[in-house]
């Protein structure tokens, strides 16, 4: 039972669409009720369990889910061939394909700057500052957690969680139990951070870009979000053992260069939001404009390092330092490439086939379906309350993109829930969001998926108490 439990809401939302007459479709064919449809739902909740039962068959996620979504679209392409419409299905397909290509490219520059900065020991450096300074593991565990909270607003909550989950990582060697509390922490931060920003999450980007809320409306959401981060982090710092990191003295040179790519991944993070904001253009443009930055920073550093080298070289002889001068001698160029080729492929496929399978499952349907199912019986409070359970589970992008397209009739104040509910639900399981997804990875084995799930009840406690404070903080936008 516990391995099926967090696979519940969704078989629930299934139980339902299968008891309800079709009401909505996306594709001209709709499939909900056929033998098509059903088979696609099997494999998408097949593909999921063996996702989620990861660690204990030591199976790379990626792997049923890429499974997964060609079986999916294998079986919309034979029905619309039996219905005399195969064009339909290529011009759907590349359409999700546009939408994962999008969040793809944009993950990938962030991963490819965070191996850079790894590459150039800036991550080594913080670590040996915070083990200097002397922090216990629970100063650790909430400035990790506020950093979060407060970066990803600008960074989005992706790029925010593998940056710090990086420092954790180095600062608590080993310690397998406080790396798992730290990255759920930071987890629930960096969604709740993002949520109260057009920026901060790709859930309220498709919001803001829609016109449902407007930039400055958005800030609504900043206490709700706050409260949502601080009562689970509250409950989880009382399980952060009262002792500190082992007190190693470590001295920790950045390589040549480490302070201006953070300074370029900074510039990147701009260039995004300029282009966004500015132009109207997607985010991934300027993100790989930054890509662009890096390259010509690695071609600069690589055609200096000779210079740099002589120039190092003559200073350690003339201090006689001969620990320096070996290690002087070991000195690769930066390459771009290498920090490419270490991004989290597995991460980024599971994306992949996670957004297909959605993808697949909403042009037969069952997304607006279910939209239209919520928002007709139910009122819009519950409904929004309850996609933000269901996102934890299909994935917040999908769901949020189903309201859009149905566009209830809903106040200010039910966008706002939405918006809140879309971007912190994920946290409710790690695999619910693309921070948590991403984290799984880069901790592999410290941060689980049952890890995760001993502690949901109090992200679930953050969640209900972070609605609660909406509803009664901005109660004038309801009406």
């Amino acid at each position: 039972m516990q391995r099926i439990a967090p696979c519940l809401p969704l078989l629930l939302v299934l139980a339902c669409v299968f008891s309800l007459p079709v009401r909505a479709s996306v594709g001209p064919l709709d499939l909900t009720q056929s033998s098509y449809g059903y088979f696609a739902l099997a494999i998408f909740t097949l593909a999921y369990l063996l996702v989620i039962c990861e660690e204990r068959l030591n199976l790379r996620k990626s792997k049923p889910v890429l499974v997964g979504a060609t079986i999916i679209w294998s079986v919309i392409g034979w029905a619309y061939i039996q219905g005399n419409l195969p064009g339909l299905v290529e011009e759907a397909y590349k359409e999700t394909l546009l939408e994962f290509s999008e969040l793809m490219l944009f993950l990938l520059v962030a991963m490819t700057y965070i191996n850079a900065m790894e590459e150039r020991r800036v991550f080594d450096a913080l670590r040996a500052w915070m083990v200097r300074r002397n922090f216990s593991y629970r100063t650790l565990f909430w400035l990790t957690g506020v950093l979060a909270f407060l970066i990803s607003p600008v960074a989005d909550n992706l790029t925010t969680a593998l940056l710090l989950c990086a420092v954790v990582m180095k600062v608590a060697d080993g310690d397998r139990r406080f790396i798992n509390l730290c990255c759920i922490n930071i987890v629930v931060a960096a969604n709740a951070g993002g949520a109260f920003s057009p920026f901060g999450d790709i859930t309220t980007l498709m919001v803001w870009q829609a016109g449902m809320v407007e930039f400055v409306e958005f800030f609504a959401l900043l206490v709700p979000s706050l409260v949502n981060f601080l009562v689970p982090a509250l409950l989880m710092s009382l399980a952060v053992e009262k002792r500190r990191p082992s007190a190693v003295v470590e001295e920790v040179e950045l390589k040549r260069g480490a302070r201006r790519i953070m300074l370029l991944f900074l510039l990147s993070i701009l260039t995004a939001v300029s282009c966004h904001i500015v132009l109207h253009l997607p985010p991934v443009l300027g993100m790989m404009a930054g890509l662009g930055y890096l390259q010509f920073f690695g071609y600069f550093l690589r055609i200096t390092l000779p210079r740099s080298l002589e120039r190092k070289r003559r200073r350690a002889e003339a201090e006689g330092n001969q620990e320096r001068l070996r290690a002087l001698g070991s000195v690769v160029p930066f390459d771009v490439f290498n920090r490419v080729a270490r991004a989290e492929w597995d991460t980024l496929l599971f994306f992949y086939g996670v957004i297909m399978c959605v993808g697949g499952l909403g042009f037969m349907g069952y997304l607006a379906l279910m939209s239209d199912l919520l928002y007709t019986q139910w009122d819009p409070t519950s409904a929004n309350v309850v996609l933000g359970v269901i996102s934890a589970v299909i994935d917040n992008i999908p769901v949020m993109f189903a309201v859009l397209t149905m566009e209830p009739q809903m106040s200010h104040g039910h966008w706002l829930l939405i918006t809140l509910t879309a971007g912190v639900g994920g946290s409710l399981l790690s695999i619910g969001s693309a921070a948590g997804v991403a984290l799984m990875g880069q901790a592999r084995g410290s941060y689980t998926f049952f890890g995760h799930l001993r502690w949901m009840p109090a992200v679930a406690l953050g969640y209900v108490a972070s609605i609660q404070v909406h509803l009664w903080l901005n109660a004038g936008l309801f009406h």
